[in-house]
């Protein structure tokens, strides 16, 4: 539910209750992944999606019956993969969902929204069986955890999901030309917190850069420290073409330990910059770093192509993944982390707010 936070708190705050179907279980092929979240509103509306189409239907029936009674449901979604195919549908797979209603008063479930939607980290429990399913518990130790996983009879003897939402990735782009321009339009799309620092204050508007979060006039290098808060998590892109502002942001972002770094520029530009980088002191064991021609070779030139190209290589990287195309592959489409059990202190049942 704290992907979609900001929709929910809309209706929640309008006086009205939402019934939330959320994934707690993947089997097989699945597009969505554990913690997923859809919800329906009283007047019909449909927030969210936890698959590609094919299960959206049975969830929006489970969900109107709980917005009526109120009463939590759990269930499994989806077909083995000759049903599907029988059925006409594209994969198979299945998910395991429980379904419950929020209630405008539900004080920890609002508080998480909250948190959420001012991308703040964030964490809550969801009891996912036996006679409390569908519970909200807050989660005490919560800092700990770094991702949505079930905890095993952590609630009474029940399971509960932890679902967790961590503040976007920061992608800081150094340059405010077209490319950049490009880049954080579909960076913004992907999920990231966007940032663009340019010297020029002329380039580093906001007609140009609507959906950046943050837009910095100065000196990328001197402002580095203080746009990225979680290095290991951020990207940095630098698309400029003077060595005098390129070469010392590259310089910073590498001893920052910021997670990607990149540049663009021909061969020859990237060879005179690990020259450049060498001179300034930068080891050679951080120059390896440096995604430099920067982007997956695509085969497009455009601004708008080169963007997609850049990103692509910044979501392969985070993911540790090859860039290949899938055709080429074998195994399951999607990777996701192990659903593993922390030693987390949930509260008692006297202790829930609801």
């Amino acid at each position: 539910m704290l992907e979609i936070a900001s929709a929910l708190l809309a209706v929640l705050r309008g006086g009205e209750p939402v019934a939330v179907v959320t994934v707690v279980r993947v089997t097989r092929s699945a597009p969505r992944g554990v913690g997923t979240a859809m919800a329906l509103t009283r007047g019909g509306d449909v927030i969210g999606s936890i698959s590609g189409g094919c299960v959206e239907g049975d969830a929006i029936l489970l969900a109107t019956d709980v917005l009526a009674t109120g009463r939590a449901r759990t269930a499994d979604l989806g077909f083995s993969d000759d049903a599907a195919h029988a059925a006409g549908l594209a994969c198979g797979g299945s998910v395991a969902v429980v379904v419950h209603r929020i209630e405008p008063t539900d004080a920890a479930a609002i508080a998480a929204l909250v948190s959420a939607a001012a991308d703040e980290p964030t964490a809550v429990g969801l009891v996912s069986s036996g006679p409390h399913a569908g519970r909200i518990v807050e989660l005490a130790g919560a800092d700990a955890l770094d991702d949505t996983r079930m905890l095993e009879n952590a609630y009474d003897g029940c399971d509960v999901l932890a679902v967790v939402h961590r503040p976007r990735p920061a992608l800081v782009i150094v340059g405010a030309g077209d490319h950049a321009m490009a880049l954080s339009r579909v960076g913004s799309a992907a999920g990231f917190a966007v940032t663009v620092c340019d010297v020029w204050e002329r380039l580093v508007t906001a007609e140009r850069f609507p959906t950046a979060d943050h837009r910095v006039v100065g000196l990328p290098s001197d402002e580095l420290r203080e746009l990225v808060s979680d290095p290991a998590r951020a990207a940095v892109c630098v698309l400029t073409h003077d060595e005098r502002v390129d070469v010392p942001a590259i310089a910073a972002a590498l001893r920052l330990g910021v997670g990607f770094v990149g540049a663009m520029g021909a061969r020859s530009t990237v060879a005179h910059r690990a020259r450049l980088l060498r001179e300034s002191g930068v080891a050679d064991s951080e120059i390896a770093r440096l995604h430099s021609p920067l982007g997956l070779d695509l085969g497009g030139a455009s601004p708008a192509e080169t963007a997609v190209a850049v990103l692509a290589e910044i979501v392969a990287a985070r993911h540790g993944a090859p860039g290949s195309s899938l055709r080429d592959g074998d195994g399951p489409l999607h990777r996701r982390s192990p659903m593993t059990t922390d030693a987390v202190c949930i509260p008692s049942l006297q202790d829930v707010t609801r």
